[in-house]
């Protein structure tokens, strides 16, 4: 269902009347300097919004800004980081619309998507839960084991959303070549326009 509204969504919309006039989506994919605008602006982004996120899980840590409040570094890099965010989802979401079934059928994609869905997940937590005695230790060296543990998990997960975003421009195992049968089942080779190709199944 989810892969039937991304063909729609690559091929269909903003279509024009021709035969070959290409969809909206098409048309972004085959830009000659847009895409890779795009593509720049959401690793700098990407940049901003973690750089700024690590200051605040460093001072959390207890391994940097020792003597500098929680509350001052959160609130002088608050604006950069909810700038960097809004502009990484914006060129993200661009970039996807691009290339979606490619996007679709990549692990490396796929993996990004589930640590930023821990990260952000994280985040709520902390602000929600974590930080509602944030006044009792703020000014502490080395803050309660909660906040310490939030921010690991935080370094951890924005670490791998940039590591599994880099290896996207690999295609080690991408759909139509020999891949392990796990490989094809987690990115759904078999439904993909390159299909699926087990290595198990060629060394019977």
């Amino acid at each position: 269902m989810i892969r039937d509204f991304l063909v729609w969504l690559a091929t269909q919309v903003g279509k024009g009347p021709g035969e070959y006039d290409p969809s909206w989506s098409e048309a972004l994919a085959s830009t000659l300097n847009v895409w890779g605008l795009l593509e720049g602006t959401h690793v700098l982004s990407l940049m901003l919004f973690a750089g700024t996120i690590f200051l605040v899980d460093l001072r959390l840590l207890g391994v940097g800004f020792k003597t500098t409040p929680v509350s001052v570094i959160s609130d002088r890099v608050l604006p950069l980081t909810v700038f960097g965010f809004a502009l990484m989802i914006v060129t993200g979401v661009a970039l996807f619309y691009a290339k979606p079934l490619l996007y679709y059928h990549n692990l490396w994609f796929r993996l990004k998507l589930i640590f930023l869905a821990v990260a952000v997940i994280n985040i709520f937590i902390f602000h929600y839960r974590v930080q509602r005695d944030r006044a009792a230790w703020e000014t502490a060296p080395k803050p309660p084991g909660k906040a310490r543990l939030s921010a690991a998990v935080s370094i951890a997960s924005w670490v791998a959303v940039i590591m599994f975003g880099r290896f996207i421009a690999y295609d080690w195992y991408e759909c139509g070549k020999p891949l392990p049968h796990w490989a094809n089942v987690a990115q759904e080779c078999a439904v993909s326009e390159r299909g699926a190709i087990d290595l198990t199944e060629m060394a019977q």
